[in-house]
């Protein structure tokens, strides 16, 4: 529901719905700055719009939010997730599949698997999920 007591639209159901999956893998990687909190509100804002452009996008705003928030990282802090699963070689990034579909998962090509779901990350680096 919102302050008036209305309940949420689908759109601003699937918008919440992303900024708290995108908002629990920053907690879970450490990074939940409020500078980098801020990326996640400007992602949101845009995608409002995209969305409201096309309503069946719905299912896809949480995918779309985590790969603005990891680009807007890239340019300012650097690759964000990195992957917990490969233990050797040079750092790297997670990166998002589907990159436009439902179900989004974060995913390492280097070992070509699916480490978590986005806003699940906290499963994969062993940490608590935030509360």
């Amino acid at each position: 529901m919102d302050s008036t007591g209305n309940p949420l639209s689908p759109l601003e159901q699937a918008l919440h719905a992303a900024r708290a999956r995108v908002l629990a893998d920053l907690i879970a990687g450490q990074v939940a700055q409020a500078d980098v909190v801020s990326l996640v509100e400007d992602s949101v804002v845009q995608r409002r719009w995209w969305v409201e452009q096309w309503p069946e996008g719905a299912g896809f705003v949480a995918g779309l939010v985590a790969q603005d928030v990891q680009d807007a990282l890239l340019e300012r802090h650097g690759r964000w997730p990195l992957c917990p699963v490969c233990g050797s070689g040079d750092p790297h990034a997670l990166d998002v599949e589907p990159e436009l579909g439902p179900d989004p998962h974060w995913v390492c090509h280097q070992a070509g698997v699916k480490v978590a779901a986005v806003g699940s990350l906290h499963s994969a680096t062993g940490g608590n999920p935030p509360s």
